[in-house]
């Protein structure tokens, strides 16, 4: 298992881990990163290793075996040995886009409150596709709702519950098209807002700014058909 410090601190920029494994792929498998492996529509983490004798482009981050991590560069190349100790630094400024546009989407779901058949999140450009037999006609009202959701500076949190508690609040998932992360008894909650303030509260596994302000301002993109029940909205970041 390769320990989440992007978990415990998605602020993280830089961390020291030591190579336990290379991928038949060519990937690094560190004991500990601060790189986001791709899944729930977030892309895979880039950046740099750095270690004695040797330096690493990353250009994304995978899901291996089980709870395995694995660093993937670009082309083929020489990779840091096993039992190296390596220096890992995150593309902080690609990572901290994903952060505001992640954020942003759990908003979005909160102005459009259908159910989100799936999703994308870029840097500039993210969407959700919704169980939406109509296109919405009001864009100006979402547009503005949205900016006073952000403007409110809302706190986001992060809280764990049980897989029969997920069970047994099944209106807690909004994703019909993937499961929210499972395997270790335990879900994951992201919440937007405190007591009386919060606005949303879903499973999600991805990483989030720390509150709605950091994500800056928003723009209501196109809204495709794409399907007879299935309407995608894009939205974009402007700042």
């Amino acid at each position: 298992m390769t320990g989440m410090l992007f978990r415990t601190d998605p602020y993280a920029t830089e961390a020291v881990a030591r190579v336990v494994a290379h991928t038949p792929e060519g990937g690094v498998v560190l004991d500990q990163t601060v790189f986001y492996p791709a899944g729930g529509g977030q892309p895979g983490d880039s950046g740099r290793l750095d270690w004695d004798g040797g330096s690493l482009p990353v250009a994304t981050t995978v899901k291996a075996d089980g709870d395995v991590i694995a660093l993937v560069p670009g082309a083929p190349q020489p990779l840091p040995p096993v039992g190296a100790q390596v220096s890992q630094v995150l593309d902080w400024e690609r990572r901290h886009r994903h952060m505001r546009m992640h954020t942003a989407l759990h908003l979005l779901s909160v102005v459009i409150p259908l159910p989100v058949t799936g999703g994308q999140v870029g840097e500039t450009r993210s969407r959700l596709d919704f169980d939406m037999p109509e296109a919405p006609q009001d864009r100006e009202t979402l547009e503005a709702h949205l900016a006073m959701l952000v403007d409110r500076d809302l706190a986001v949190t992060e809280d764990w519950i049980t897989d029969a508690e997920l069970d047994a609040n099944p209106g807690l998932v909004k994703t019909m098209s993937a499961a929210p992360p499972r395997g270790a008894g335990r879900v994951r909650l992201i919440g937007i807002g405190v007591g009386e303030d919060r606005v949303d509260l879903q499973p999600c596994g991805g990483t989030h700014v720390a509150r709605t302000g950091e994500i800056g301002a928003l723009r209501l993109g196109k809204i495709e058909k794409k399907g007879r029940q299935n309407r995608r909205v894009y939205l974009h970041l402007d700042g």
